[in-house]
């Protein structure tokens, strides 16, 4: 992979960029900015998709596949992504040939150009608090311009240019990127140790958090439940910091949760109380709401009002979503890739289920979060899933470790009858469609590509006849 370097100048002019890796959501949603701004786009990725394809609607040049040939003449400024390898033709040109060669984290930093920015930051949430705000902020009347990590579900897309002064952005903090931006507002919805492949030390994990708030202009905003963002917090020198959360000392606090359907509680600021309800299950997803209502409260909406435009959310692509239902077994996909997001999904999975059983399955992502958390893995799935499919691990940017594979999570099942290490897809697929019976939900989990298996699982579940006493 390619650590970005942040000390790299950025150009003050781009009039034609080339994006390596167009297709990532991340990166065609920057792309298309780059259209809106009407400056020459060109990219390139591994495989067609739609991302591509829209993007050359609008008039971007795509390429399939990596190629020296791809890079224009007219090319100023290469953006790239941390997944692609040193040796990448398109990458090495560029630099070759003394062009600006940009992280997407700077990329974006360019657009943003000193708008008053709200930006979202943690080891879970982040993509559903972001789209949240997004979403509250245009039902309140807003245009905000805004960049997330998954499409949000009612404006079918993750990015947009809008007219307002305020952008809103989910801020990456996996390779320290986050502290590129000139934050007004900081939401840091928890602290979960992760990413020490890059940070080396929990340290030095909570000191770029805490740095991250008190660099912020206005205000930061806090889980006060979370220990991570509660040791980060006693870092925090900032002089407006607002908390959030059941804990009983949050300034915007949740209580009375309910997850027997879509979440409703009552959050409560300043001695008025108002009750809640979501168009999505989990209760994480109360607190990532109150997380989006103290923001808007930053930035000086009412309390009711604001609880109301949270309410119009309606999901992200890849949080707990539904791609069909055969023979009474419905198949969902969710992006959760760390144990904490993993246990969130089955747990509010759990509270629309009814009488049917979970079978989960999950793709490990890197060889360096599985090596690291296992064991953890294991115990998350053998709590809240009825049965486990484990698949192979998706390794993105890094390179294959000896003895790190699905086997090493299946392997640490304390009841080895609850999981099946399936390294074969198709096989994976099959053996799903054997277990599963009717009523019951199949999910996959991970953020790599484990949502592709899905057609398969369901053509299997066609193909097949019911289970006969399966999981009993």
């Amino acid at each position: 992979m390619i650590r970005p370097d942040l000390s790299l100048p950025i150009p003050e002019t781009i009039e034609s960029a080339h994006f390596i890796g167009i297709g990532g959501s991340g990166m065609s949603g920057l792309a298309g900015m780059f259209l809106d701004r009407g400056i020459r786009v060109s990219g390139s990725d591994r495989a067609d998709s739609a991302a591509l394809q829209a993007l050359a609607a609008r008039g971007a040049r795509v390429h399939v596949g990596h190629d020296a040939a791809n890079l224009a003449d007219d090319v100023d400024t290469v953006v790239h992504t941390g997944a692609i390898w040193p040796e990448n033709p398109e990458y090495v040109l560029a630099k070759e040939r003394g062009l600006h060669v940009i992280h997407r984290s700077q990329a974006l930093y360019w657009l943003i150009g000193g708008r008053r920015l709200v930006s979202v930051a943690g080891a879970h949430g982040k993509t559903t608090s972001t789209g949240m705000i997004v979403v509250a902020l245009e039902a309140l009347g807003g245009d905000p311009t805004f960049v997330n990590g998954g499409v949000i579900a009612q404006l079918g897309v993750s990015s947009r240019t809008g007219a307002d002064e305020l952008f809103v952005i989910e801020a990456d903090e996996s390779d320290g990127t986050f502290l590129l931006y000139d934050t007004s507002i900081a939401l840091i919805t928890n602290v979960d140790p992760d990413h020490l492949d890059h940070y080396g030390t929990r340290d030095a994990f909570d000191e770029a958090f805490a740095r991250f708030a008190n660099e912020a202009r206005e205000a930061v905003v806090i889980s006060a439940d979370d220990p991570g963002a509660r040791s980060v917090a006693a870092r925090v020198s900032h002089e407006n910091v607002v908390t959030f959360g059941e804990s009983e000392g949050a300034d915007v606090r949740v209580t009375g949760i309910r997850t027997d359907g879509p979440v409703s509680f009552t959050i409560e600021h300043d001695g008025v109380s108002v009750d809640a309800n979501l168009a999505i299950p989990g209760a994480h997803n109360a607190i990532n709401a109150a997380g989006a209502v103290a923001v808007l409260l930053t930035l000086g909406h009412e309390l009711e009002p604001a609880v109301r435009a949270v309410e119009r959310f309606e999901g992200t692509i890849r949080r707990f979503e539904l791609h069909g239902v055969e023979r009474g077994v419905s198949v969902y996909d969710d992006y959760a890739h760390h144990p904490t997001e993993v246990a969130a999904a089955l747990a509010a999975a759990r509270t629309v289920i009814g009488d049917g059983r979970i079978i989960a399955i999950q793709q490990p992502h890197t060889y360096s979060r599985t090596q690291e958390m296992y064991r953890e893995f294991a115990e998350v799935l053998e709590t809240y899933a009825d049965h486990t499919v484990m698949l192979d691990v998706y390794g993105a940017r890094e390179d294959p470790v000896p003895g790190v594979t699905g086997e090493l999570v299946s392997g640490a099942f304390s009841d080895p009858s609850r999981v099946h290490y399936v390294p074969d897809w198709q096989e994976a697929a099959e053996y799903t469609a054997s277990v599963a019976r009717e009523g019951d939900y199949v999910i996959t989990l991970g953020c790599g590509n484990v949502y592709l298996i899905i057609p398969q699982v369901l053509e299997a579940l066609a193909k097949s006849g019911p289970a006969e006493g399966s999981g009993e």
